[in-house]
C-alpha cells in the first residue's frame, strides 16, 4: 500500500518535535479521519534579507500518511521564503514521497494547510501584510475547525 519512502518518513520522521518559542504555529485537523497536525516555525532571513522558514518542527497525531506528509513537507519548506513555502502544494508533497494511495492524498493537503496556518499566524502576530490568497485559505480552515468543534 505504501512505498518505501513513505514508510521511511513514517518510521524516522524528519523535523519531528516542538520548537521552543516558535514565531508561528499552525494547527489543522481532518474531521473525517481524525488526524491533527501542528506545525511550528522559526523565521529568519536569507542573504537577500528575505524572510525564510529557518526552522520547522511538527507534531502529528494520525496515520502513516499523515506523519510521512508532515515530515516531507517540513523538508520542502525549510530554508525557503515564506511566499515560496506557500506555493508548495499537496501535489509536490505527494510527488516528493513517490506517491500515496488516493484515499490518503488528503493528508498532504493537511500538511500544506498546517504550514500555511503557521505562516498566517506569524504574519498576523507581527502585523505584516497577509496575501489575499492566504487570508481566504485561513478563513476556510477556520470555518472547518469551528464545524469540527461543534460536531464533537
Amino acid at each position: 500500500m505504501y512505498n518505501n519512502k513513505v514508510i521511511q518518513h513514517f518510521r524516522k520522521p524528519n523535523n519531528y518535535g516542538k520548537l521552543e518559542n516558535p514565531d508561528g504555529v499552525g494547527k489543522v485537523g481532518n474531521l473525517v479521519c481524525g488526524d491533527v497536525m501542528w506545525m511550528r516555525i522559526k523565521v529568519g532571513r536569507n542573504s537577500n534579507n528575505e524572510e525564510i522558514i529557518s526552522d520547522i518542527k511538527f507534531e502529528t497525531f494520525g496515520c502513516v500518511a499523515a506523519i510521512a506528509t508532515s515530515s516531507i513537507a517540513t523538508n520542502l519548506v525549510k530554508g525557503k521564503t515564506l511566499m515560496e513555502s506557500l506555493k508548495i502544494g499537496s501535489k509536490e508533497i505527494v510527488e516528493s514521497l513517490g506517491g500515496l494511495p488516493k484515499i490518503k492524498v488528503h493528508c498532504s493537503m493537511l500538511a500544506h494547510d498546517a504550514i500555511a496556518e503557521a505562516i498566517y499566524n506569524y504574519l498576523s502576530k507581527n502585523k505584516k501584510q497577509i496575501p489575499e490568497e492566504l487570508e481566504e485559505r485561513h478563513k476556510r480552515i477556520e470555518k472547518e475547525r469551528i464545524l469540527a468543534e461543534h460536531k464533537h
